[in-house]
């Protein structure tokens, strides 16, 4: 048997906003666009992987959603991570982009680890393994 992720999702308050910021600032690519009544079904991919696994900007729309929402972003808690290939230029790149960071980059042994806040009520890990 063979199994893979095709799709993940991000729970976001403002699906535009989070179009904006996954985009504008972190550098996906939309993959679909699609009106369901209120809200879209708004996919992301990496530009360097068009093919891959697509992010959800999952509307907030269920109510134990927002509350597990609050709590993990209260609790410092990230709701995924992304790769990057230099920790450190994407974290300056970022930073000019005027993206908070919850603390400095730390160092795990293993990898490079910086959190973000992507202001639609998610902290977002960024790791560099090294």
């Amino acid at each position: 048997m063979s199994i893979s992720i095709n799709i993940t999702s991000v729970a976001v308050k403002d699906q535009q906003v989070a179009h904006d910021f996954y985009t504008q600032k972190l550098g996906f690519v939309v993959k679909h666009d699609i009106p369901m009544g209120e809200y879209r079904w708004l996919t992301l991919v990496a530009p360097n992987h068009l093919e891959g696994t697509e992010l959800l900007l999952e509307p907030m729309a269920f109510e134990p959603a927002k509350v597990y929402q609050a709590a993990l972003k209260d609790a410092g808690i990230p709701c995924t991570s992304f790769e990057v290939d230099n920790m450190d230029a994407e974290v300056a790149r970022l930073t000019e982009l005027g993206v908070s960071f919850q603390g400095d980059v730390q160092n795990t042994g293993d990898a490079l680890i910086a959190t973000l806040d992507d202001g639609c009520g998610n902290w977002i890990m960024l790791t560099q393994t090294l």
